[in-house]
């Protein structure tokens, strides 16, 4: 995993969209949603521009803990303008909360993985997409499969090493 921030740089710098609206927000909700029925992934998943949210599912075996988790992910993408899991590993701090001198309330933000900034060329990060529900790791890589597979990139070379997820 020694090299995991590396390469969520990478993903975050690759994974950019011509542009992004409530048809690409439903087609990349919809695939995440298709996957995790088949594999049975207890997830919620919030795509959203800052203004309003665009697709928001909750798939069997997902609870309200799940939502609130996706909320605080989508706060701090909205803060830091990049991965809640880039964040995590960066910070690395197992209480899953920010130094307190950022004055971040927990209630609010949390460091956990399965926040993923939406940039758009020539516009910079325009919204989130967060999926809540599995261990951090695997939420992040949830969104990066899907964003790959939407625009056409070999998700295999921007795939995290394979370590252990935690």
């Amino acid at each position: 995993m020694a090299g995991d921030i590396e390469r969520i740089k990478r993903q975050e710098a690759e994974l950019v969209f011509d542009r992004f609206d409530e048809t690409v927000a439903f087609e990349i909700g919809s695939a995440i949603r298709e996957r995790a029925l088949a594999e049975n992934l207890p997830i919620v998943i919030d795509i959203r521009l800052w203004d309003r949210a665009l697709f928001y599912a909750a798939l069997p075996g997902s609870t309200a803990i799940n939502a609130n988790w996706a909320r605080r992910k989508i706060n701090v993408v909205r803060m830091f303008l990049k991965s809640t899991y880039r964040m995590v590993l960066e910070q690395d701090r197992p209480d899953r909360t920010f130094k307190v001198g950022e004055g971040l309330d927990p209630a609010d933000y949390v460091l956990a993985g399965g926040g993923f900034p939406i940039r758009v060329a020539n516009a910079g990060v325009v919204g989130v997409i967060a999926v809540s529900g599995l261990p951090e790791r695997q939420d992040h890589e949830v969104i990066v499969a899907a964003l790959c597979a939407h625009l056409g990139l070999d998700a295999g070379a921007l795939a995290l090493s394979a370590a252990a997820a935690n």
